[in-house]
């Protein structure tokens, strides 16, 4: 069962050839003995787990399921979900129990899926190796020496160790599909506003997008169709019509256009990866696509820019937290001041401090529009360039990280090789764009290699498309860590 897809388990469960129940506990037994090692989840409540999958048993008993209805998921812990402790990853938060539910759990819940635990991840989503939780680094179940990649390395962590039958993460700069192809697993961030953002603890309000981390395009397809919708109590949720997003899942490549940027492919790209990147563009020559040649001029300032907005919209997001209402509170303190200011000290961790005072600096007066404004001018700029490249293309391909898995340690000294991690996702969330990862073969160490798959606006069942006839052509996506 563990090596099954979402499909198959959902037939399995209507079949009765399994009870949710039983893969339920299945799941949790595992997780019993791998986690210890892995600490790729922070909460865990099989009371709660299992009375969800005794409710989603009786669902299937009554002819009243739905596609992911008994299927054990993960969530993010960025993730309010009720009754659920809720930490970002933050010692701020260490004791924050949600009284309320994000709008993406309730999809889930609507939807009869078994929520697992709550995943760990870089505090407050900052980080790109999962080393900053106040929870301790994630392991990579590929090599327990190596980082996942972050923010999200918990959720891709648990899916590529068989830890659950797919979950959920979020995308600021690059945080599902970095550590999607650092783990061997296939990741999707949806169009700024597809996925609602309502319960979804804020770190860059402009940036930030819920999305899918499964095994497979098919996989994400499915969730997609639980957690895309309209979400009046978010602001930035788009109104659109429920699409099916497995529709075009079986539609053939012949004709497909794909556009290869210069950028992606000059100097900074690993060997290894370079090396899988191109076998993965031959695979789909034969899948009958033609390869385009483009340029995306902009996207070598996309770091730049992005830690400028990124770090301002955190330090306005993070100003909620203290030590008043919830969350931490320094055990000690003057007056009021002095308790914000030990609360927040004690509280965030060096990265997140950093952050903030990067943004506060840039959001300061004098620097405002000499960082932040024209950060904002080449943002634009940046959009357009993908706006021009797609007169020419359908999709656009490259490598999803210039590395596989780095050790653990290895970068936490330097952060701006830190931040170079996400050189290649961190462009479409300043645009706004779809984009997705997905195995496409191993570098030196025998570490996974991801292929990241960018699309036009609201282009995502075009992009699973894509990526699902790449694996129904080979078996990267099956292939799991051996020695857990």
């Amino acid at each position: 069962m563990l090596e099954s897809s979402l499909q198959q388990l959902g037939a399995a469960l209507r079949a009765k050839k399994i009870s949710s129940v039983e893969l339920t506990q299945l799941y949790l037994d595992r997780m019993a003995r791998l986690n210890p090692r892995l600490n790729a989840y922070i909460t865990l409540n099989p009371e709660i787990s299992l009375a969800q999958a005794k409710a989603a048993d009786a669902r299937l008993a009554a002819g009243t399921a739905e596609p992911l209805t008994g299927i054990p998921v993960a969530q993010k812990d960025i993730f309010c979900a009720k009754d659920w402790l809720t930490t970002c990853g933050s010692k701020m938060l260490h004791n924050f129990v949600s009284p309320y539910d994000a709008h993406i759990i309730s999809q889930f819940n609507n939807a009869g899926a078994v929520n697992l635990g709550k995943t760990n991840m870089d505090e407050f989503a900052m980080g790109s190796s999962n080393e900053t939780s106040h929870y301790g680094p994630v392991k990579n179940p590929w090599d327990t020496q190596r980082v996942p990649g972050g923010s999200s390395g918990g959720t891709a962590s648990a899916v590529a160790a068989r830890l659950c039958a797919a979950a959920t993460g979020t995308d600021t700069g690059g945080s599902i599909r970095q550590p999607a192809a650092l783990c061997g697993i296939s990741g999707l961030k949806p169009t700024y506003g597809v996925c609602s953002r309502y319960g979804m603890i804020a770190f860059a309000s402009s940036l930030d997008q819920a999305g899918p981390m499964g095994r497979s395009a098919e996989d994400l397809a499915l969730m997609m169709n639980v957690m895309a919708g309209f979400d009046e109590r978010d602001s930035t949720s788009l109104q659109r019509d429920n699409e099916d997003y497995t529709r075009d899942l079986n539609k053939p490549l012949t004709g497909l256009r794909i556009g290869l940027p210069k950028e992606f492919f000059a100097e900074g790209m690993g060997s290894d990866v370079a090396k899988a990147i191109e076998a993965a563009i031959a695979e789909y020559k034969k899948l009958g696509a033609t390869i385009v040649d483009i340029s995306l001029p902009n996207s070598k300032l996309s770091v730049p820019v992005y830690y400028v907005l990124a770090p301002a919209e955190a330090s306005s997001n993070l100003s909620r937290f203290d030590g008043v209402r919830y969350g931490y509170r320094a055990p000690e303190y003057g007056d009021l001041a002095d308790m914000y200011e030990k609360s927040r000290a004690q509280g965030f961790g060096a990265e997140v401090k950093r952050r903030i005072m990067i943004g506060t600096y840039v959001l300061s007066h004098g620097y405002y529009d000499a960082y932040y404004i024209k950060a904002q001018k080449i943002r634009r700029l940046i959009a357009q360039d993908f706006v021009e490249a797609y007169k020419h293309c359908d999709v656009i391909m490259g490598p999803t990280s210039p590395s596989t898995a780095f050790k653990l340690g290895e970068k936490g000294d330097d952060p701006v090789q830190m931040y170079l991690s996400d050189i290649y996702t961190i462009a479409v969330n300043l645009a706004g764009l779809p984009g997705m990862s997905i195995p496409c073969g191993f570098g030196d160490n025998n570490m996974p290699v991801g292929l990241q798959i960018i699309g036009n606006y609201f282009d995502e069942a075009r992009m699973l498309n894509v990526a699902h006839q790449y694996q129904l052509a080979t078996d990267w996506h099956s292939r799991a860590p051996q020695g857990l």
